[in-house]
C-alpha cells in the first residue's frame, strides 16, 4: 500500500500562522473563563463504549470512531454483535466525558463545581467549512447550582470571551425546554409526539413557517394542531416582550416560576451585558441533544452564517452515572469556527513579540556563527523572537515565506564581515 502525505479525510495538518492565532484564543479563553472562577480540567479522549452509546448524544451517537478490544480480549472468529469486539471509542464531545470525571471525583471538588474544559472531539461526520472529524471543544459547566444564576455566569462569561476575541453584533438565542414542551401541550400535541414536532420546528430557519406548517401536515398531525401551533410563534414574533406574549397566552400550560425565572436571565444579562452582542428570545430554538432539560442557548455570528456555539441546562445526567441528581449547565463555544473567522478576517495576533529572522549565509561556520548565535540570544533576553535560519539562494522568495509567518524585520550575515 502506497504511503499518503494527506491527513485522512476530515482532519487537517494545522500551518503555524493557525498556530498562533488558536495558542491566542486558547490563553484568552482560559484567562477570562479563569476571572469567572472556573476551573481547567482534563479527561482522557478514549471512554468506555457504553458511556458513549447511553442514547443521551443524539446523533453523535452514529458518528462514533469506534475502538476495538486488544490483545486476547479480541476474538473475531467469535464475535456475533459489535459488543464481543468493541470496548472503547473516541470522545464525540466533552460532557460525558465532564459528567464521568466529576460523578468519580466529586468528593474532591468543591460545589458548584465550575469546569473549562478545552479538548480535541471525533466525529465521523462528513467534512464541511469549520466542521472537521477531529476537532477542539471548549466547555465550561457548572454543577451543583440548581438556580439560574448558572446561565447568567455561563452567558456572561462566553459573550466577554467572545468580545475580547473582536467579535462584534453577534446574538445569543435563548429559550427553554419547558417552553418548547409547554407549546407543543397548548396546540394538542402528546407528550410522545413532541421528538417529531421538535425536530420539524428546528428547520424554521431554513424552511419558514409555510414550510413548518407543510412538513407536520405530512406527519399526520392535524391543520388545527398547527394552526394554533404556528399562531404561537407569530405572536410572539410581533410582540414587544415575547416572554410576556407566552406567558399570557399559554396560561395554565406554563409554569409561572419558571417563567420568572427564564426572565431574570435576560433581565440580569441585559443590564450588565456589554454593547457587542444582543440576547435574543427565540422560541424556535430547539437543541439537539436530548438531555438538556431546561435552558437552553447558542450563538449566532453574521459572518459565519450559523452557529458558532450553545448549550444549555441538563440536570438529569449525573444522576446517570451516580444515581443522584445534580443540576449541571454547560455552554461551548465553536472554537474551529471562531478560528476560521479570525483566519479569514486576516487577524493578527495583538500580543506577539517583535519576529525577527536572521538569515546566515552558508559559509558561516565557528567564531562567526558563534557570534551569529550570541546575538541572537542576546534579543531573546529583550523579548524578541529571533528565527537563525540558513540563506536560501531565493532570498528574495525566503524573505516573502517569512513574511508570511510574521516575520517583519530580517538580518543578513555573511561569511564575510565586511558585506553585512
Amino acid at each position: 500500500m502506497a504511503l499518503s502525505k494527506k491527513p485522512t479525510t476530515g482532519m487537517k495538518d494545522i500551518l503555524p500562522r493557525e498556530m498562533q492565532i488558536r495558542d491566542y484564543v486558547m490563553g484568552v479563553i482560559k484567562d477570562t473563563y479563569g476571572k469567572f472562577g472556573f476551573t481547567p480540567i482534563e479527561t482522557p479522549c478514549v471512554e468506555h463504549i457504553a458511556n458513549l452509546t447511553n442514547k443521551q448524544g443524539g446523533d453523535n451517537e452514529k458518528l462514533i470512531f469506534k475502538i476495538l478490544k486488544r490483545g486476547e480480549k479480541l476474538n473475531v472468529e467469535a464475535a456475533v454483535t459489535e459488543e464481543d469486539v468493541v470496548d472503547s471509542g473516541l470522545r464525540y464531545d466533552l460532557t460525558v466525558p465532564l459528567l464521568r470525571f466529576y460523578s468519580n471525583n466529586a468528593a474532591a471538588l468543591p460545589t458548584p463545581f465550575k469546569a473549562l474544559q478545552m479538548g480535541n472531539v471525533w466525529r465521523a461526520d462528513r467534512p464541511q467549512r469549520g466542521r472537521y472529524r477531529q476537532f477542539m471543544q471548549c466547555d465550561i459547566d457548572i454543577l451543583g447550582e440548581p438556580s439560574n444564576l448558572a446561565e447568567i455566569e455561563l452567558i456572561l462569561a462566553t459573550t466577554t470571551t467572545l468580545t475580547k476575541l473582536g467579535f462584534r453584533n453577534f446574538q445569543i438565542r435563548i429559550n427553554d425546554r419547558q417552553i418548547l414542551k409547554a407549546m407543543a401541550a397548548y396546540a394538542g400535541f402528546s407528550e410522545e409526539e413532541y421528538d417529531s414536532v421538535f425536530i420539524t420546528l428546528d428547520k424554521m430557519d431554513k424552511i419558514g413557517m409555510d414550510g413548518v406548517k407543510a412538513e407536520l401536515l405530512q406527519n399526520g398531525f392535524s391543520e388545527a394542531q398547527c394552526d394554533k401551533y404556528l399562531e404561537l410563534f407569530a405572536a410572539v414574533e410581533g410582540a414587544a416582550d415575547g416572554v410576556a406574549c407566552l406567558t399570557e397566552r399559554l396560561g395554565d400550560c406554563l409554569d409561572s416560576a419558571l417563567m420568572d425565572s427564564f426572565q431574570e436571565i435576560l433581565s440580569s444579562v441585559q443590564a450588565t451585558k456589554s454593547d457587542s452582542f444582543e440576547l435574543v428570545f427565540d422560541p424556535t430554538l430547539v437543541r439537539g441533544m436530548s438531555y438538556y432539560t431546561g435552558t437552553i442557548f447558542e450563538i449566532a455570528m453574521p459572518e459565519f452564517g450559523g452557529s458558532c456555539g450553545g448549550g444549555g441546562r441538563y440536570d438529569k445526567m449525573v444522576g446517570k452515572f451516580t444515581g443522584n441528581e445534580v443540576p449541571a449547565c454547560g455552554f461551548s463555544i465553536g472554537f474551529e469556527r471562531i478560528v476560521l473567522l479570525l483566519m479569514e478576517s486576516g487577524f493578527q495576533v495583538p500580543t506577539r513579540p517583535r519576529q525577527v529572522a536572521y538569515l546566515v549565509e552558508k559559509g558561516v561556520a565557528g567564531e562567526r556563527l558563534c557570534e551569529v548565535i550570541a546575538k541572537a540570544q542576546a534579543a531573546r533576553e529583550d523579548g524578541t523572537q529571533v528565527l537563525v535560519v540558513r540563506m536560501n539562494k531565493n532570498k528574495k522568495f525566503q524573505k516573502e515565506q517569512l513574511m508570511q509567518e510574521g516575520y517583519e524585520d530580517f538580518v543578513e550575515f555573511y561569511k564575510d564581515p565586511l558585506k553585512n
